[in-house]
């Protein structure tokens, strides 16, 4: 009887240990998918403030380092699309840095999801800049709203979407019509 009770109490202390083992690989398991959740969110944060930093420093060969440099890039903004990363950097990027001088661009409202090797985040932005225009020098702040669509490749969080659009101005106040006689 001794023997039984001995036996049922190693069984018992061995079932209680391999039950603590199983919780602590369960919460370290959780902790370690919590924590490179957290470095990814963080690394598709950094990107984002790559982008705009390279804005603010009117520098092109920054923002490559966080846009896939690819046809697979696509970017609409308030009614136009530049598709692959050539189109976009070539007629879009490059140009509209190249009119901008003392440029702040900035988030606000930045929410990040993520799933697998695919993020997305939306965000306002604000961007202020003085704007060469006719030879004149005006000074230009504008806001709005986008999507970023960011995809991890080789280790590194890259752009290939981007969808921003800002508010519609004021429609301007309609001309007199001519008088019917």
């Amino acid at each position: 009887m001794k023997n039984v009770k001995s036996r049922f109490m190693l069984s018992f202390v061995t079932m209680g240990v391999a039950v603590l083992l199983g919780l602590l690989t369960v919460t370290t398991s959780y902790k370690s998918i919590a924590t490179a959740r957290a470095d990814d969110e963080a690394a598709v944060r950094d990107a984002l403030m790559k982008h705009a930093h390279s804005f603010e420093k009117n520098d092109a060969a920054m923002a490559a380092q966080v846009w896939a440099n690819d046809e697979s890039v696509t970017v609409f903004e308030n009614g136009r699309a530049n598709l692959g990363w050539a189109d976009f950097r070539d007629h879009h990027l490059v140009p509209e840095m190249s009119e901008m001088k003392n440029t702040k661009y900035t988030f606000a409202d930045m929410k990040i999801h993520l799933a697998g090797k695919t993020a997305w985040a939306t965000f306002k932005y604000a961007i202020s800049a003085d704007v060469a225009d006719s030879g004149q020098t005006r000074h230009v702040d504008r806001g709005g709203l986008g999507t970023a669509v960011l995809e991890e490749r080789g280790g590194q969080w890259r752009i290939v979407h981007w969808h921003s659009s800002a508010p519609r101005r004021p429609a301007s106040a309609p001309s007199p019509s001519p008088r019917l006689q």
